[in-house]
This record gives structure tokens, C-alpha cells and sequence, in this order.
């Protein structure tokens, strides 16, 4: 008699690169489109997950179109694009307030390393809040219209972004996870750097 155990498969995905990642820019909620490499990326990522042979079902992404444009071309690859995609403001990328746009190595030199990994890396420490007559506002994603003015954030930090995507994660993916559904989440750095925190129980520390 041959068992067969069934794993449970969640499959995490940072967004190919933006113009803005080829820029070395903070871009937060700006919606900067994939690059030529983007795009290339997230083609690949199609193909490697077809090669390891798992069956997406589920899909979760941001309202950012970098994210969802990388999740669509890869399940493009993988002949799933009939797929329903769920789109959440809770899985964007962390907010970076008053940085938004502004290039980090003239940033790093400008306010000073310290202060610039502080903002960058550490668990508690938002930066200063963007201005409401901010031009990168008009540049947030469209889809950034239908979050509650309530709960539109000015910045965050990792703190923050993780207490919005485990909010999320808890109450409307854990249960496919349970139904031994195969899930891809497309998000971005600091949204999955967030989930993988409470994953992998990574110190807030670390």
C-alpha cells in the first residue's frame, strides 16, 4: 500500500523589478510599472514553478500593478490565467511616507547611514509621514482609491505593514492553507518580509 501525504504548498513571490527598482527609488505605493526585466522575471518564475510541478488554485495579490502584472504573467506560463485573482491593499508594499521617491543612495548620504537603515530596516521606526499635497500621491495605484480614508496610512513601519498582511493572511488565506490548497501570494518586499516574520518566527531583532 503506497500513502501519499499531502503537503500544504504556499508559494511566496516579490514582484519583478519596477522602473522605479532600476532607479534605486523608494517606491512604496507609487504604482511604477515592471521594467523590461521585470517582466523577463516574471516570466521565469512561471516557468520554475512549472518545473516543480505545483498546482496553483489560489492566488493572493496587492493593488499595486507591479505585483499583479508579475502574478498574471506567470500564470500566464502555467496555463492558469482563468485563475481568480484576489486583490488586497493589505499585501501592498509598506508605506515610506516622506521618502517615497526619493533616490536611497542620495538619501543614505543626505541624512546619514544610521538614520537611513533606521528607516530601511529596523522593526518600529517609520519615517517622517508623507505630505498630503505630496506629488507622488497622484501616482499611487488606482486601485488605492477603494481603502477606507480611515485607514489610508501616511507611513509605516515594518511594525505596521506586518499587522495589516497577518490581519489578513489569518482571516482569508490560512483557511485554504487547511484545505490543502496550493496558494501564490505576488507581493512585495517588505509585505513578505513581514509575513515570513510570522512564518518563520524571526525575532523583531532580526
Amino acid at each position: 500500500i503506497v500513502k501519499f501525504k499531502i503537503m500544504k504548498q504556499l508559494v511566496l513571490i516579490r514582484h519583478g523589478q519596477s522602473h522605479w527598482n532600476a532607479e534605486n527609488r523608494f517606491t512604496g505605493w507609487v504604482d511604477s510599472p515592471l521594467s523590461k526585466r521585470g517582466i523577463q522575471e516574471a516570466m521565469k518564475a512561471g516557468k520554475l514553478i512549472k518545473e516543480y510541478d505545483v498546482d496553483i488554485q489560489i492566488t493572493f495579490t496587492s493593488f499595486l500593478s507591479r505585483a499583479i502584472d508579475t502574478l498574471n504573467l506567470l500564470l500566464k506560463e502555467l496555463n492558469k490565467s482563468n485563475l481568480k485573482v484576489n486583490k488586497t491593499w493589505s499585501l501592498n508594499e509598506r508605506h515610506y511616507g516622506s521618502l517615497t521617491g526619493l533616490n536611497k543612495e542620495e538619501t543614505e548620504k543626505k541624512i546619514g547611514k544610521s538614520l537611513f537603515l533606521k528607516y530601511r530596516r529596523s522593526w518600529d521606526t517609520a519615517p517622517p509621514p508623507i505630505k498630503n499635497n505630496d506629488k507622488n500621491i497622484s501616482l499611487y495605484g488606482k486601485l488605492n482609491k477603494n481603502i477606507p480614508e480611515n485607514k489610508t496610512p501616511l507611513t509605516e513601519s515594518l511594525k505596521d505593514t506586518y499587522a495589516r498582511v497577518i490581519e489578513y493572511y489569518e482571516s482569508k488565506i490560512v483557511n485554504y492553507l487547511s484545505n490543502n490548497k496550493a496558494i501564490i501570494i505576488s507581493a512585495h518586499g517588505n509585505s513578505l518580509r513581514a509575513l515570513c516574520k510570522n512564518l518563520f518566527k524571526i525575532s523583531d531583532d532580526n
